[in-house]
């Protein structure tokens, strides 16, 4: 290696370490630029053993540099690599990526097209709360359409029209206007005759094995080149309910020599014995397939932009024939990959729910243990706080996994600063109190806001505490808000009231009630209900209060009976 050579690529592994360095905002390393020094290097490739070596001596003078010298360094050698990080910081900050070619509409127009099958999951959460936010990102337009057009195999829940809007009033945004497919069956079948008309539709009586077989073969179906009077009169029938379910479908002209073969000739329309749910719709039996649906309903209402799962990329390639036969511009599209939750042990899927709640394994959608909207609802979780965790997934092709712990991060933010405390005592233990002791703790509502007050905790002559607290006999426990105890004769004698003993000697601080003067509570979680006792203020909590059990987390207050309050629990 000349000296000429070896100077080249001190400067380019200069340039890498220092871009990596501040990009990362840590120390660079080789093996972090090999791959981009020598993708933009060839000539350096022959010399690969060699490398490394000059490499790291830079990297190591890199590193010695503090933020600021690495930023002005890099300004010096290569200012338009100061501007790219610039640029990607500016992208960081954004809520979400800009909406492509979105200076080209006047207003930007999006829907959320749910299938009313049944109330949402947590993964259903994200379409709204990703729509809704860039409705307010560009001051557009939010529509919800209710795809349901299958009252078959995807059969709509009569409760789920109105649940999932609650949902979406939940996650924070209210649709500009909303319809339901199943309304329109004559709009439909208007646009199907006009498609006819222009050639582009076919009726078709083959068996479903029949065409297959013909499509994957790639080719026509004997019914392809009907004239068109015959399929008018024939699709005329399929309105009038003249055939039954498998007997005759429409299919739209497409490329029947398509390389993909699930392109060719798709089926538009097809018969359903099953009646509709929805009283307006059960005399129908001619209903569309959701891509001539949806592709209609999205030109009709103006929709600019459309975001769906990866998985259906070919939607918009069937809809884009229909749009060619109309002379119709299709919407952008943008693509995103699945979103998996973690935390909880059941599939998130509207039909294993169901399911469950059918056998008696959930008590319903809002189970605390179900991973549904309902369910984080109910347990005190805020909307906000979701929709905020589904944004900041971005919108990328890949699969993504929403921590439920950031939901709690959010929603711990919303709720702490005007959530009371409250002791709750688990699987208690009664202990007499011996000695002369407070006879009243008065703990703060609020730690972090004097100007609430204090609340009031009658100690009597007893207390329970949890069993986990227990000190060993002869070690001593802080009863916070009374004072030092030692465990002594299975009782807890009163040592004083000096917090040297916490702040120096480690004593432990533990939460407790009295053993008479106390509220019954059931907590549900996710992993079963837990009965306790909580101090008697609790008693003066209102359903819908979001509190904190001290030492245990935020709960929601369910009910309120005469015998038990029900809490559900959010996070800790």
């Amino acid at each position: 290696m000349n000296d000429d050579l070896r100077a080249q690529i001190e400067t380019e592994a200069e340039k890498h370490a220092l871009f990596n360095a501040l990009k990362h905002e840590s120390d660079a390393d080789v093996g972090a630029i090999m791959g981009p020094l020598m993708g933009e290097n060839p000539e350096f490739r022959e010399h690969g053993n060699e490398i490394p070596g000059v490499a790291g001596k830079v990297i190591g003078q890199v590193n010695q540099l503090d933020t600021e010298g690495k930023r002005e360094r890099l300004a010096e050698i290569d200012p338009e690599l100061v501007e790219e990080l610039d640029a990607e910081d500016e992208e960081d900050d954004r809520v979400l990526p800009d909406l492509p070619n979105a200076d080209e509409y006047d207003q930007i127009r999006m829907r959320c097209a749910p299938n009313p099958n049944g109330p949402w999951h947590m993964g259903h959460g994200r379409m709204p709360a990703v729509i809704g936010t860039y409705k307010d990102l560009y001051d557009g337009w939010f529509l919800v359409r209710f795809d349901d057009t299958d009252p078959e195999t995807k059969r709509p829940d009569m409760d789920a029209y109105d649940d999932i809007l609650e949902d979406i009033d939940y996650l924070g945004f209210e649709p500009d206007e909303v319809m339901t497919a199943s309304d329109r069956l004559e709009i439909y079948y208007d646009h199907a005759r006009d498609l006819i008309e222009k050639g582009g539709a076919y009726t078709c009586s083959c068996s479903g094995e029949e065409f297959s077989e013909l499509k994957n073969d790639a080719k026509p179906c004997p019914h392809r080149d009907k004239d068109v009077e015959t399929t008018k009169a024939e699709f005329e029938d399929m309105i009038a309910g003249e055939y039954s379910s498998g007997e005759m479908v429409l299919r739209v002209k497409t490329d029947i020599e398509h390389k993909n073969p699930a392109l060719r000739d798709w089926v538009a329309f097809r018969m359903i014995d099953t009646p509709h749910p929805r009283e307006e719709a059960e005399e129908y039996r001619c209903w569309p397939m959701l891509d001539f649906q949806s592709g209609i309903d999205d030109h009709l209402k103006g929709i600019t932009h459309i975001i769906r799962g990866i998985d259906l990329q070919d939607s918009a390639k069937r809809q884009r024939f229909v749009y060619d036969y109309f002379d119709w511009e299709y919407p952008e599209v943008i693509h995103w990959g699945h979103v998996q939750v973690d935390e909880y042990d059941i599939k998130m899927s509207t039909s294993t729910i169901g399911e469950l709640i059918e056998k008696g394994e959930l008590d319903g959608w809002d189970d605390p243990r179900a991973p549904t909207l309902q369910s984080v609802r109910r347990r005190g979780i805020r909307g906000e706080a979701i929709t905020e965790a589904m944004v900041g997934l971005g919108t990328s092709t890949s699969n993504v996994d929403l921590a439920m712990s950031t939901v709690y991060a959010n929603n711990r933010e919303l709720v702490d600063d005007d959530a009371p405390r409250f002791f709750f005592v688990r699987d208690g233990v009664e202990y007499l109190l011996i000695g002369e002791h407070p006879e009243v703790a008065e703990p703060a509502v609020h730690p972090d806001h004097e100007d609430r007050g204090t609340r009031t905790i009658p100690a009597g002559e007893a207390v329970l505490i949890e069993s986990g607290d227990i000190p060993d006999h002869g070690d001593r426990i802080w009863l916070k808000g009374l004072g030092c105890f030692q465990h002594t004769r299975d009782a807890l004698q009163y040592t004083g009231d000096d917090i040297s003993a916490v702040r120096d000697e480690g004593v432990d601080v533990i939460h407790w009630v009295p053993a008479e003067a106390n509220v019954s509570v059931r907590m549900r979680t996710m992993d079963g209900d837990v009965a306790g006792r909580a101090e008697p203020d609790f008693a003066d909590t209102d359903v819908d209060d979001i509190v904190q059990f001290e030492r245990i987390g935020f709960v929601r207050v369910d009910s309120q009976g005469d015998d038990e309050i029900v809490t559900y629990y959010t996070h800790d």
